[in-house]
């Protein structure tokens, strides 16, 4: 138990605040119902602030801290690429898509399919979602989540999984999804603040001084005992070149990764569909943006620094919870609670969208006269089934890897080539047909598993390239042997305001030229 007293009152008393300060900010009694168009409407009032935040609370769980810096531990800055780049998916997202989703009142994106393609890609495209929420996205945090639970007070494995589950499980039925977003900046500014004051007293160890001094001497030490972890792009020769392919990764698997999950995730453009108008969700797109060029900062470095500190842990995924314990008294009970909390919201959210989508997209579709309260009750049953399936898989499906980021990109990339044709597409081209849409759809998971078994050597970031131009191939194919039928879309495309405002385009040039500095100097 690396825990004192003090870190376990203040634990107890951010807990309380996380659990009060929702309800306070919410006028719906407490276990109100999470799902179904009231929710929607509900949501709508949240300001850009919270948007923001909220993007950023649902992303930045166990995989991003602890599985980012043990890819970081194993490798190095390249890993960064991953957060930075999403910066720049963020500027497109809000830019390109948000206006096509808010103009025609989006709730779901399986619902998008739906009035763009038709019920079956709909329905095709809910089931696939909840597998990948299911089998990568709870069994991955959940897992990941259990290391830092396991490693901070000596729990086994097993049981800071069940009790990660449970609290996630009571926390996302009984709350809901907009209190949720009512806490996200607070949990957001205690995990900034954490991360940096991990950072801190890692390089402080490292260096051997105190204060800029020995921030400063701790990261020059650094850079000179792991050149090699100082690089963006990977050369061929670099045995963890299958992760980050070079160049190839940063123009091509990349940009599949970050527009599928930024503009098509229900787990998180749920948060920017709950704004007020275009202008509010773009400046929290921007909030977000900015704050994805802080992550690597806190959880990179130290992932770095934890390879020189730490260089003999039995698995990369401890580095993050090791440093946690570095922390003084008190500091660390706060960084260690904000942690869990924000594993358990991200959670939360990702049950509310499979509750969401099982409800609206799955029983909604197959039952036309399906009234609110079957919603709501299908939902529930959903998540909660869902929650119990990935309790019983995370441990056989990740407990033999060394870097669950990893496993979590590999197995999200069987799906996401198609889904990025299937959207493109259909936001962008009139002549995308429904039965192109399912050839992506299914092309996408066949292909990747062809790929996979017969040409293993292929980094899966270059597989997913050569997927997504097939799958966009097939669906161009096939869409343009059917003859053109009757327009029968409810997508209206026409006259979308794509313009954004001054302080939206300075903003933009803002991350660009951070960037191009970043790449420069650790190219």
């Amino acid at each position: 138990m690396r825990l004192s007293l003090f870190d376990i009152v203040v634990m107890i008393f951010y807990a309380t605040l996380i659990l009060v300060l929702p309800q306070l900010a919410s006028h719906r009694k407490p276990g109100h119902a999470v799902d179904g168009e009231a929710e929607i409407r509900e949501g709508r009032a949240l300001p850009w602030w919270a948007i923001g935040a909220a993007l950023i609370a649902a992303n930045i769980s166990a995989e991003q801290i602890i599985g980012m810096s043990g890819s970081a531990y194993a490798f190095g800055l390249a890993i960064a690429s991953y957060e930075w780049l999403a910066a720049l998916a963020l500027l497109i997202v809000g830019k390109y898509f948000l206006p096509i989703f808010l103009k025609n009142h989006i709730s779901t994106m399986p619902e998008f399919l739906k009035r763009r393609y038709g019920t079956k890609t709909q329905i095709v495209m809910a089931a696939l979602w909840i597998g990948i929420y299911v089998f990568v996205g709870l069994t991955s945090i959940l897992w990941l989540g259990a290391t830092a639970v396991h490693e901070v007070t000596g729990l086994t494995m097993l049981v800071s999984l069940i009790l990660l589950g449970l609290f996630a499980g009571n926390y996302a039925l009984y709350v809901g999804l907009k209190p949720v977003a009512s806490s996200d900046v607070m949990q957001v500014c205690v995990l900034v603040l954490g991360g940096l004051v991990i950072a801190y007293v890692a390089l402080e160890r490292i260096s051997g001084g105190s204060g800029l001094s020995g921030l400063v001497g701790g990261f020059q030490i650094l850079t000179a005992r792991l050149p090699e972890h100082f690089h963006m792009v990977l050369s061929p020769d670099n045995p963890f070149y299958k992760y980050m392919p070079g160049i190839a990764a940063l123009v091509g698997g990349l940009w599949i990764v970050h527009l599928a999950y930024w503009g098509f995730n229900q787990h998180i453009i749920q948060h920017a569909l709950t704004a007020k108008s275009i202008r509010d969700v773009q400046k929290g797109i921007v909030l977000a943006a900015y704050l994805k060029l802080l992550i690597p900062v806190l959880v990179v470095l130290p992932g770095i620094a934890a390879a020189t500190l730490l260089p003999h842990l039995a698995r990369s995924d401890q580095a993050y919870p090791q440093l946690m314990i570095l922390l003084p008294s008190g500091m660390l009970g706060l960084v260690f609670v904000a942690l869990v909390a924000a594993i358990i919201a991200s959670m939360g959210s990702a049950l509310s969208s499979i509750a969401k989508i099982f409800s609206s997209d799955i029983i909604g579709a197959l039952n036309k006269n399906a009234g609110e309260r079957l919603f709501i009750i299908s939902g529930r049953f959903a998540a909660i089934a869902a929650l119990i399936v990935a309790m019983i898989t995370a441990i056989p499906l990740l407990g033999n890897f060394d870097q669950a980021f990893q496993y979590i990109q590999e197995f999200n990339g069987f799906f996401t080539p198609g889904v990025t044709v299937i959207f493109l597409l259909g936001m962008f081209w009139k002549r995308a047909t429904e039965q192109g849409a399912l050839v992506a759809a299914v092309g996408s998971v066949v292909l990747s598993l062809l790929f996979w078994e017969f040409l293993p050597a292929i980094p899966f970031l270059n597989r997913m390239s050569f997927v997504f131009l097939l799958c966009l191939g097939l669906a161009v194919a096939v869409s343009l042997l059917q003859k053109p039928k009757p327009e029968n879309s409810t997508i209206d495309v026409v006259g979308i305001d794509y313009s954004t405002s001054h302080g939206f385009n300075l903003a933009s040039l803002g991350i660009v030229a951070v960037l191009v500095a970043i790449y420069a100097v650790w190219w």
